[in-house]
């Protein structure tokens, strides 16, 4: 495929998305805070992750304003509940106004204000059917090393690369970004009890399921 061809690919995949108005309203906010937020693409395979999963309990690293975050609830089971956090208190109260909009239960939700390497260890193990990682780049590897713990058994973590997926390829890519997104793909790929899979969405993302172990 041409570069060409593979580009018109990607801006078809992005305008086949349509969202709705709370999601709009979201992206209207997150421009307003200077926040990135996941392209439509992205959000809408986080929907069809949930969705396939059957998942109930999730976890989110770096709530924003609340896009990814409307998205995995649009998958989720109806009892469900995200757990979405993020040290920036700001983007959570921007986050929590999107929930609202979208006629989210507040039971649905539980934000956590605080940074993702503190509140993480502190989650419980084998608890959690997806786990979406879009917080501090640099700190990816750190944050797939939790997540393969809270995943149970055929859970998913998807990890988002963000800008620095594009120079994941570059061999002259020495920035930490760069260097980290390397770390985090190298970890999953690395763990036997993970099958991952790379796609080619937004910046790129890392995606893994936990594999089921048979009793020995």
């Amino acid at each position: 495929m041409s570069d060409s061809a593979a580009s018109a690919l990607v801006t078809y995949a992005e305008n086949a998305i349509v969202e709705d108005d709370a999601m709009s309203s979201a992206r209207e906010r997150a421009a307003d805070l200077g926040v990135d937020a996941v392209s439509p693409s992205v959000g809408a395979l986080l929907s069809v992750f949930a969705a396939a999963g059957g998942a109930k309990s999730v976890v989110e690293v770096g709530t924003g304003a609340g896009i990814s975050g409307l998205w995995l609830l649009s998958g989720m089971r109806p009892d469900s509940v995200l757990t979405t956090i993020d040290s920036e208190q700001e983007f959570q109260a921007a986050a929590k106004i999107g929930f609202q909009q979208a006629g989210v239960a507040a039971n649905r939700t539980r934000l956590i204000n605080g940074h993702a390497l503190d509140v993480l260890p502190r989650l419980a193990d084998a608890a959690y059917d997806l786990i979406f990682i879009d917080g501090d780049p640099v700190d990816h590897p750190r944050y797939v090393i939790d997540a393969v713990r809270l995943l149970r058994p055929g859970g998913v973590v998807v990890v988002n690369l963000g800008d620095a997926g594009y120079r994941v390829p570059d061999p002259d890519a020495h920035d930490d970004e760069a260097f980290a997104a390397r770390e985090a793909t190298r970890i999953i790929a690395a763990d036997e009890n993970l099958l991952p899979v790379i796609l080619p969405l937004g910046g790129g993302l890392v995606a893994a399921a936990k594999a089921f172990v048979p009793d020995e």
